[in-house]
C-alpha cells in the first residue's frame, strides 16, 4: 500500500492546489448563505473525486487482467502525462483574461447548484480528471487486497479535498477571523492561477511520462 500512496501523492497534491476550486469555495464563503453554499460545494467536490477515482480504479483493475498489464499501464500513464504537458504548455501560452464568468455568478447559486458545481469541477473538468485518472489507474492496477485498495483511494480523496474542506471547516469555526485571509488568498490565486497550473501540469506531466516509460 505504501508504494501506491507514494505514487498517487503527487496527483493528490496536484488536485488540491488547483486554483479554480479554491477561488470558487472562497467566493462562496465570502458571499451570502456562505455556510450552505460552502458545505454544498464541499460535498459535491468530494463526491466528484470519489466517483471519478472509482471509475479509473475499475479501469486499472481491468488492465491488470490483460496479458501485459505493465505495458498497458505504462502507455496509459504516457497518454495522461502527455495530456498534462499539453495543458501546461497551453497555460504558459495563454493570456490572462481575468475572472471567468462562471465565478462571477457564484453569489446567486443555490445549495443544489453549488453542490453540482463542486461535482463538475472535481469529476468533469478535464485537467482534474486526468489527475484522478492517473491516481485511479495506479491504485486499480496495483496488487492490493480490498482493504488497502479502499485505504489508498481514501488517502487520495482526503488529500485532494484538503484545500476545499479546510477553508469550509475553518469558516464554520471562525468565520469573522477568516474573511481577511480568505480574501487575500483569493486575490493572489486569481492573479497567479495560470502560472500555478502551468508549472503544476508540466511537472506532473513529466513525472507521469517518466513513470510510463519506466513501465514499458
Amino acid at each position: 500500500m505504501n508504494p501506491v500512496i507514494g505514487e498517487i501523492l503527487p496527483m493528490a497534491v496536484g488536485v488540491a492546489i488547483s486554483p479554480m476550486p479554491i477561488i470558487a469555495v472562497i467566493l462562496m464563503l465570502l458571499g451570502g448563505s456562505a455556510r450552505t453554499k460552502g458545505l454544498g460545494f464541499a460535498v459535491g467536490w468530494v463526491g466528484g473525486l470519489i466517483g471519478a477515482t472509482a471509475v479509473f480504479i475499475a479501469l486499472g483493475d481491468a488492465v491488470k487482467q490483460t496479458d501485459e498489464p505493465g505495458a498497458a499501464v505504462g502507455w496509459i500513464k504516457i497518454v495522461l502525462g502527455s495530456g498534462l504537458l499539453i495543458a501546461g504548455i497551453n497555460q504558459f501560452r495563454a493570456q490572462s483574461s481575468g475572472t471567468p464568468k462562471w465565478l462571477t455568478a457564484i453569489e446567486g447559486l443555490t445549495w443544489a447548484k453549488a453542490t453540482g458545481l463542486g461535482f463538475l469541477l472535481a469529476a468533469v473538468n478535464p485537467k482534474n480528471l486526468m489527475l484522478c485518472a492517473a491516481a485511479g489507474v495506479a491504485i486499480g492496477s496495483a496488487d492490493l487486497a480490498m482493504g488497502p485498495l479502499i485505504g489508498s483511494a481514501a488517502v487520495f480523496v482526503v488529500l485532494a479535498s484538503a484545500s476545499v474542506l479546510l477553508p469550509v471547516i475553518a469558516y464554520l469555526v471562525a468565520a469573522d477571523a477568516l474573511r481577511g485571509p480568505l480574501n487575500a488568498i483569493k486575490e493572489w490565486l486569481d492573479a497567479n492561477n495560470q502560472a500555478v497550473m502551468a508549472v503544476l501540469f508540466v511537472v506532473l506531466g513529466v513525472v507521469l511520462v517518466g513513470k510510463g516509460l519506466g513501465g514499458l
